[in-house]
């Protein structure tokens, strides 16, 4: 049985991060009680600050006027950090100099997904992306940084990855699409779609987000 989850998110949200891990843990959960499920993740983009210019910000000065000075940005850095903890994901924020424009992250998992690439890829794309801003401090804004990220992930050539970056392939389709889950309401992230019937915000737990398929795999069933 198919089970198409749309997973709305941007890679410089830290909460996605979290909600992605949690999200793996529970179909790998899931496995063993319901073998017959054949989990489709797609990743839908959204831009969390869309005025991000397209070279990127510096990033403590976004947070800290986000959050309103530094200590209230360290409060919320330790937030994040103590609900993800629980789950093996660590964060390096002290790494992270630049919060980048995240349009060409995006176009690189769009593209990635209309070649139809095994999820097993998506999922270790989407996890290179996320791993490469927060736990390394790399400049996911920046092309040769995606390009060498695909290589690794999919096993794409970096030089024709980086060759299609340089073009405008994808990039109304993203747009769009981020525009569209706005338009649908959606103004934060992580947000899940179960099976095109059901609703999940934020980063909630393994267990929460397993009985959420569940019960969206019942739901619109005839009783």
């Amino acid at each position: 049985m198919i089970l198409n989850i749309d997973l709305v998110s941007d890679f410089v949200c830290p909460w996605c991060f979290l909600a992605k891990v949690r999200l793996d843990r529970a179909l790998e959960e899931l496995k063993a009680s319901r073998p017959d499920l054949e989990p489709r993740v797609n990743w839908l983009p959204f831009f969390l600050n869309p005025d991000t210019p397209a070279t990127g910000e510096p990033y403590r000065e976004f947070l800290e006027s986000k959050f309103g000075g530094p200590i209230k940005t360290e409060a919320a850095l330790d937030k994040v950090r103590e609900a993800a903890s629980a789950d093996g994901l660590h964060y390096a924020f002290e790494r992270i100099t630049l919060r980048p424009n995240t349009l060409d992250a995006h176009r690189l998992m769009y593209r990635a997904q209309a070649q139809g690439q095994k999820p097993e890829r998506i999922r270790t794309l989407a996890h290179a992306l996320f791993a490469a801003h927060f736990q390394e401090g790399r400049d996911i804004g920046d092309r040769d940084t995606l390009a060498g990220i695909a290589a690794a992930s999919c096993g794409e050539r970096s030089e024709t990855v980086r060759e299609w970056l340089d073009g405008r392939g994808s990039i109304e389709a993203v747009e769009r699409m981020a525009a569209g889950a706005r338009k649908q309401g959606i103004e934060g992230v992580p947000f899940f779609i179960l099976n095109r019937r059901m609703a999940v915000s934020g980063a909630q737990s393994a267990a929460v987000l397993g009985a959420a398929v569940l019960q969206s795999l019942e739901t619109g069933k005839p009783s």
